[in-house]
């Protein structure tokens, strides 16, 4: 074993690596709640700040490319950073943003401020991944990594339409001082749970951008921009399937969504364990489902019971095909898991994206809210396809 694992199994034994997991979520809650908390309060943002929704919007678009610059950039860079501060500089560049975006006097100031807050998202969940992994047996790690990713889906569940709520009462601005609030919590977690995890022998930038010279690497984060892609096109117009199609009042909007934020929690566990029997049969199984779930979508969305068990089946799909994408990166990069790993958070953002592009396209060519499904589930397809190349592809080592 080496010293990492052997440091990690002492400290499962000793119950500290739930601590551990339990502080790195809370990063992840705060994430996820900064991430999906800005189409809530958008009509506020917009009417403040004296601009239309649309151009309010660029803010959600700004988040996003720090998302996708981000993480590659800072996992390489820091290649040789010790994990447990390089965590922490993350937070606090977090708790930076959200302060920036809570002051920000106008909308480009704000879009900037979106921006920098995008920058530590993936390499966030990178590194935390690995660490997470670290902490536990290598026959757990995918239940580790998904403990982590389950303070994003929570986020959705509880984060969201609480800061929205603020939002609604006090103003946006206090719903992003509030999640600036929970970055330090974080750093006081991880500072305080998070224990010191040894710098691999032989790290270096060059190492870490070596990940991008392997097949599978691209393999994998081709298969989570197409196949999350199909997840985003249908998401992305949620809201008016559920009323104009499913019949479903205004205000059950953010129930439903909630309904969603659920299903993705219990799919985040789920996908860790199912992770840790087989990455490939994970995300074999999880493309499968979601064409079929998309399929049903398309054909009993307009009833409203049927609406809402099937943005419930999508959550909870997305986020095992999450989990086995996470560790099919980190197997395909051994000696760089953690930036394979935050570079799946570049793709995801990428799907996000082409997912609801695609989906207003067919909208906008008179097809309805409910061919956005079939837009999703062509694109699962075509997630199988990449996973099918990876099977003939040269096999990378374990």
């Amino acid at each position: 074993m080496t010293t990492t694992q052997v440091r990690a199994a002492t400290q499962n034994t000793s119950g500290s690596a739930g601590a551990a997991l339990f502080a790195l979520a809370i990063g992840g809650f705060g994430i996820g709640t900064t991430e999906f908390a800005t189409m809530g309060l958008l009509p506020q943002m917009a009417g403040e700040l004296r601009v239309s929704i649309p151009v309010m919007g660029y803010g959600i678009t700004a988040y996003a490319l720090g998302v996708v610059v981000g993480a590659p950039v800072i996992v390489a860079l820091a290649a040789r950073a010790p994990r447990r501060g390089l965590l922490l500089v993350l937070m606090l560049a977090f708790v930076a943003g959200n302060a920036l975006t809570a002051a920000a006097p106008g909308i480009w100031s704000l879009v900037a401020a979106r921006f920098l807050t995008g920058l530590p998202h993936g390499a966030y969940f990178g590194v935390a991944s690995v660490v997470a992994a670290g902490l536990v047996p290598p026959d757990r790690k995918g239940r580790a990594v998904s403990r982590v990713m389950v303070g994003l889906t929570v986020a959705n569940v509880v984060g969201v339409p609480l800061v929205t709520l603020a939002g609604q009462l006090l103003g946006w601005r206090a719903s992003y001082a509030a999640i600036a609030v929970i970055g330090v919590v974080t750093i006081l977690a991880v500072r305080r749970w998070v224990p010191p995890v040894a710098i691999e022998d032989g790290a270096s930038i060059v190492r870490e951008l070596g990940a991008f010279r392997r097949v599978h690497v691209w393999i994998a984060l081709l298969t989570g921009t197409v196949g999350f892609g199909g997840m985003f096109a249908v998401y992305s117009y949620v809201a008016p399937t559920l009323t104009e199609v499913a019949g479903l009042p205004t205000g059950a909007v953010p129930w439903v969504l909630a309904v969603f934020g659920l299903g993705m929690t219990i799919g985040a566990l789920l996908g860790g364990r199912l992770a840790d029997r087989s990455a490939l049969g994970t995300l074999v199984g999880a493309l499968v489902a979601m064409t079929a779930v998309l399929s049903l979508y398309a054909l009993t969305a307009s009833s409203p019971v049927a609406a809402v068990l099937l943005v419930f089946a999508v959550g909870l799909v997305c986020q095992v095909l999450g989990g086995g994408l996470t560790i099919r990166l980190m197997e395909a990069s051994p000696d760089a898991p953690a930036l394979a790993a935050s570079s799946n958070h570049s793709a995801l953002n990428l799907a996000n994206a082409i997912g609801a592009w695609l989906g207003g396209v067919v909208i906008a060519a008179g097809h309805g809210y409910l061919a956005t499904a079939w837009v999703g589930a062509a694109l699962s397809v075509a997630g199988l396809l990449f996973v099918g190349g990876s099977l003939l592809a040269p096999r990378f080592r374990s």
